[in-house]
């Protein structure tokens, strides 16, 4: 167990799989309390199986997060309340990617994308920044991608909603910043527990020249949710082992 968020308390939004799931892992084994939030049950128990397991501390919520204030609120309420009246780290991490062209999304589809990625964070956000700078600081950290920069012929849909969460984490990091809440993003590269998975070719010729696994988008969250990043906001972090930072040549 190490000590990085001891003390800390977090809410992990979407873990219970992939990188949601490292994330809450990785917080809880640096000594943070950690809400597991998500809308299957039994995956939530076995991320706080795995948690308990290793020593770490945590509870689960169930949530379906359907971009609704109300949804997003109980959420915010009884993450609270799980987690002893306080909540100093925010994971905004559940997201869904139909992989759909733009001529083939409709407007059920359309809606459903952003209630779930961007409404859903906004309105925790409007939930639980207040709360934050009310008890003296906390930490909001969003999901990016580098799709929203890095353009595909599929996905659009999903890119936009993932644009919208790195430019609000800039207007956040400036509206909520001089209230003590740090707003920061980690934006992730293709990432797969399975290192053969179709997507992994997305990374041909990177210089990582493979697929991420999970945690490493988790290290990055526990650094950018920690003290040592406290000179750190509005930043979005690429972790996408040079996607979007270096040229690929075709081979």
């Amino acid at each position: 167990m190490g000590t990085r968020l001891a003390g800390k308390t977090a809410l992990v939004t979407g873990s219970t799989s992939n990188i949601g799931r490292a994330i809450a892992v990785a917080f809880a084994a640096e000594g943070a309390h950690v809400v597991v939030s998500g809308r299957d049950t039994t995956r939530g128990a076995a991320v706080l199986e795995e948690i308990r397991r290793l020593g770490g501390r945590a509870d689960f919520v169930a949530a379906d997060l359907d971009g609704s204030e109300a949804v997003s609120r109980e959420l915010a309420a009884d993450a609270t309340r799980a987690l002893g009246g306080r909540i100093d780290i925010l994971v905004n991490n559940a997201g869904i990617f139909p992989p759909a062209t733009t001529t083939t999304v409709d407007s059920e589809m359309f809606d459903r994308v952003y209630a779930v990625n961007v409404k859903a964070p906004f309105f925790l956000t409007v939930a639980l920044a207040p709360a934050m700078a009310a008890q003296g600081g906390g930490v909001i950290l969003n999901l990016g991608s580098w799709v929203a920069r890095l353009s595909l012929p599929v996905g659009a849909l999903y890119a936009s909603t993932k644009g919208a969460m790195e430019t609000l984490t800039r207007a956040w990091s400036s509206e909520f910043g001089p209230s003590g809440v740090r707003v920061v993003a980690v934006s992730p590269g293709v990432i797969n527990a399975d290192p053969d998975h179709p997507s992994a070719r997305f990374m041909r010729g990177t210089p990582a020249d493979g697929a991420g696994a999970p945690e490493a988008i988790a290290h990055a969250a526990v650094f950018l949710a920690s003290d040592e990043a406290s000179f750190v906001h509005g930043a979005v972090l690429d972790v996408d082992g040079g996607r979007t930072g270096v040229a690929v040549v075709a081979g």
